[in-house]
C-alpha cells in the first residue's frame, strides 16, 4: 500500500504555484479519503447583456413565458441552452 504524501503548508500563493508545477495533485489524492460534496447554494456565474428582439417575437416570448408561469427572461435562457445544446449535437455529429 502507498503512503500518502502530504501537501506542505505554502508561505504565500507563490511558493504554492511553483510547488503545483512541479508536483502532480494525483500523487496526493487518495480516492478513499474522498467524500461527496455538495453545493447547494452554488448558482452559475451570470453576465447581464442587452439584445434587441422584434416586438412581435418579445410579445410572442412573454406570452410563451407566461403559459409556463415562468418570467420571459428564463424562457429565453432554455430556449438559447437547447438551441446551443443542438448546435453542439450537430457539430460533434460531422
Amino acid at each position: 500500500m502507498k503512503k500518502d504524501k502530504i501537501i506542505p503548508n505554502f508561505k504565500n500563493e507563490d511558493k504554492e504555484r511553483e510547488f503545483w508545477a512541479d508536483n502532480s495533485p494525483l500523487d496526493y489524492f487518495n480516492a478513499n479519503n474522498a467524500k461527496k460534496a455538495y453545493f447547494p447554494k452554488l448558482k452559475p456565474s451570470v453576465k447581464s447583456i442587452s439584445i434587441r428582439l422584434p416586438e412581435d417575437m418579445l410579445a410572442e416570448l412573454k406570452i410563451l413565458a407566461n403559459k409556463k408561469d415562468i418570467p420571459y427572461q428564463s424562457l429565453t435562457k432554455i430556449f438559447l441552452a437547447k438551441q446551443i445544446s443542438l448546435e453542439r449535437a450537430s457539430q460533434n455529429a460531422l
